[in-house]
């Protein structure tokens, strides 16, 4: 049985000052912890986000790589000001809004071309 003591999401980065530099921006916050060209780390509610550069050993395995099926998926308060801010940082999302059964959200890339999706959940009237 295996037994979790934590998670989180790492992505490889071909070019790691502009993927650090971006979620920085994305989600106004210094990473912690942080080793320039090696690692960085990005503290989310319920969930860490890691950064790494590979080693010149295992550039080879990240070469050709594309985004796979997987998204990081971002809940945000309000989605026209995340939105904005993505397009302020060169990021604009590829489509428009979608509503969803679940709410409304739109879907961007990162700069390595990893899938967001920013989504803003159904508030249900009090």
């Amino acid at each position: 049985m295996l037994k979790l003591h934590s998670a989180w999401l790492v992505l490889a980065a071909r070019n790691w000052q502009s993927l650090v530099t971006f979620y920085g921006q994305l989600l106004n916050q210094s990473p912690q912890p942080c080793i320039s060209n090696v690692y960085a780390e990005f503290q989310l509610p319920g969930l860490r986000l890691g950064i790494f550069e590979p080693k010149a050993s295992d550039k080879g395995e990240f070469a050709g790589c594309t985004s796979g099926s997987m998204s990081l998926c971002l809940e945000v308060e309000n989605l026209e000001n995340a939105i904005a801010h993505l397009t302020q940082l060169g990021y604009p999302p590829a489509a428009e809004i979608t509503q969803a059964s679940h709410g409304r959200e739109v879907y961007a890339r990162d700069p390595e071309g990893n899938r967001l999706i920013l989504h803003q959940a159904i508030v249900a009237n009090p």
